[in-house]
């Protein structure tokens, strides 16, 4: 078994966010696949394998954190086509079918890939009980993605109190399905960013993911509805950071970023 670790997010290595990548000509039974991600112990794993020609989705996709798998998940996507395309098993737009339907991913001359995700829709809601505690810092505003990703979407009052977050992981992780996004407006914009974000998943196994292309199907619309852009750049990040651009279309969101191979090899178990 053929394992590829790709930074995604970036250009350089050692940044972004890693994702294993794994090709095959079918998917094992469920418990290797979890075995494997749990042996590779990043955020994400991403097993993919050819369809027949004719369908609607060129590559069945799955992900997998080191516990359980995930319906949606960006970097690994951004991974997996980023080795198809550099692997030569695909050019331009390769199609993937996934447990939140197909998701096109798009290889631009400039070395991007540019995915097309369902946007995540957002409902306002009242600050959980003991939510400012668990993150140490003030709540501006909190939103809901419900059954899309499964993410509260917690806004701060600005760049400095995400960068500072030291959250109560065990406790954060009774709070959502899925986990947390912390964002503020970007402090300088003269950086060309408009937003950052941080993100945990202590219920996936992930206390921070350094980036997340799904959170960023509701970051997009967030911080759009508040800058009046349609095309917006997201930092997202704590010790390891990486950058999305983002593009809202309506129930669909365009995520766009770099990514680079750092390592190969076999599995031999």
């Amino acid at each position: 078994m053929r394992i590829r670790i790709v930074d995604a997010f970036t250009d350089r290595p050692f940044s972004g966010n890693p994702a294993a990548v794994v090709l095959l000509d079918a998917f094992p039974d469920d418990d290797r696949l979890q075995r494997v991600a749990a042996e590779m112990n990043l955020s994400e794993t991403a097993f993919a394998h050819p369809l027949p020609e004719g369908g609607d989705a060129d590559w069945a996709l799955r992900w997998f954190t080191p516990v359980a798998e995930v319906d949606m998940c960006g970097h690994a996507t951004l991974a997996t086509a980023h080795v198809l395309r550099t692997t030569g098993r695909s050019a331009g737009a390769v199609r993937f079918a996934a447990r939140c339907g197909v998701l096109t991913a798009t290889a631009t001359g400039d070395g991007t890939v540019t995915m097309d995700f369902p946007t995540s829709p957002l409902t306002p809601v009242e600050t959980p009980k003991g939510l400012a505690e668990v993150l140490g810092s003030d709540v501006l505003s909190v939103h809901d993605t419900a059954e899309h990703i499964g993410d509260l979407l917690v806004e701060l009052r600005d760049e400095a109190a995400v960068r500072s977050l030291a959250p109560d992981l065990a406790a954060l992780a009774a709070l959502s399905k899925r986990g947390v996004i912390a964002t503020a407006a970007a402090e300088d914009p003269a950086r060309g960013l408009d937003f950052v974000s941080r993100c945990f998943f202590p219920r996936l196994g992930i206390d921070e993911d350094p980036v997340t292309g799904s959170a960023h199907t509701a970051l997009a619309p967030f911080w759009s509805a508040r800058l009046g852009r349609s095309e917006l750049t997201g930092l997202q990040g704590g010790a390891r950071t990486g950058v999305v651009r983002t593009a809202l279309r309506g129930e669909r969101t365009l995520l766009t970023g770099h990514a680079v191979t750092v390592l190969e090899g076999d599995l031999l178990a």
